[in-house]
C-alpha cells in the first residue's frame, strides 16, 4: 500500500492485492481527501482481490489533503475546497487513474462517496469505467442530461433523509434514471447522507451493510 503517481502532478493511494482477481477500481474521494476512511475502502478492496487507486483529486487546488469530519475547521476547509473545485478536470483524472489500473487489470470500475457519488455518476456518463457505484452522490440532478451517455451498469445509493440531497432532487434522479437499462437505484429509507461512512455522524451499520454487500454482487457481476 503507497501512494503513486498517476498523470502529470497528481499522485494516487495503491492498494495492490495479495491474490488479484484481474479487476481493478478507482476509489472517489468525498471533500475530506485521500483520508484515512479513503484508504481503508481501498484497502478492503484490496483484500477481496482488486487493485484499488485513490486518486488526489484536489491535486490542483492543494495536494495531500487529508481530513476527517470531526472538527468546524476541517468541514470549513472542505467545503470551501469542494466549492473550488472543477468537476470536468477532475472527471479527466478519474479517467488517468481508470487508465492507469488498465495495465493491472482487465476490467475497471469506479466507486464513489459524497462528492465522489457525483463524480461517479459522471464517470459513468464520460469516462470508459466498465462499472460504477455512487454513495450519497450530491448535485446528480444538475447532470441529468448526461443520462443517455451512460452505457455501462451503474449502481446509485441515496439516502432517503439527505441533508445535502433533497426529496425533490432524489425524485428528479429517480425519473431521470429509471428509464435507462443500465442503471440501478436504491434508496434507503430513515437514514442521511454519509450513512455508510464508519464513525461519521450518520453512520447506519444496517443500512452500510445491505450498501455494501449490494456493491459487492454488483461489482463481481460487473467486473468478473
Amino acid at each position: 500500500m503507497s501512494f503513486i503517481t498517476i498523470a502529470g502532478g497528481m499522485k494516487g493511494y495503491l492498494a495492490a492485492p495479495a491474490s488479484p482477481n484481474g479487476a481493478g477500481i478507482v476509489v472517489i474521494q468525498e471533500i475530506f481527501g485521500v483520508n484515512a476512511v479513503m484508504r481503508k475502502i481501498a484497502d478492503d478492496l484490496a483484500g477481496q482481490g482488486y487493485a484499488a487507486l485513490v486518486p488526489d483529486l484536489f491535486w490542483r487546488l492543494e495536494p495531500g489533503v487529508d481530513l476527517t469530519d470531526k472538527t468546524e475547521a476541517e468541514w470549513k476547509k472542505a467545503l470551501d475546497l469542494m466549492n473550488r473545485f472543477d468537476v470536468t478536470k477532475g472527471v479527466e483524472d478519474i479517467q488517468a487513474a481508470i487508465t492507469l489500473l488498465r495495465g493491472r487489470a482487465k476490467k475497471v470500475g469506479a466507486v464513489g462517496y459524497c462528492l465522489g457519488g457525483l463524480l461517479a455518476y459522471l464517470a459513468a456518463a464520460r469516462t470508459d469505467a466498465d462499472a460504477s457505484v455512487s454513495y450519497y452522490g450530491v448535485n446528480i440532478p444538475a447532470f441529468l442530461g448526461e443520462a443517455a451517455s451512460i452505457r455501462k451498469p451503474l449502481m446509485l445509493h441515496i439516502a432517503a433523509e439527505d441533508g445535502f440531497v433533497p426529496k425533490a432532487a432524489q425524485e428528479q434522479m429517480i425519473a431521470g434514471l429509471n428509464d435507462n437499462p443500465n442503471v440501478t437505484l436504491h434508496r434507503y429509507d430513515g437514514v442521511d447522507h454519509a450513512f455508510a461512512r464508519p464513525g461519521g455522524q450518520h453512520y447506519n451499520q444496517a443500512a452500510a451493510d445491505l450498501a455494501n454487500s449490494r456493491t459487492a454482487d454488483f461489482l463481481r457481476r460487473n467486473l468478473a
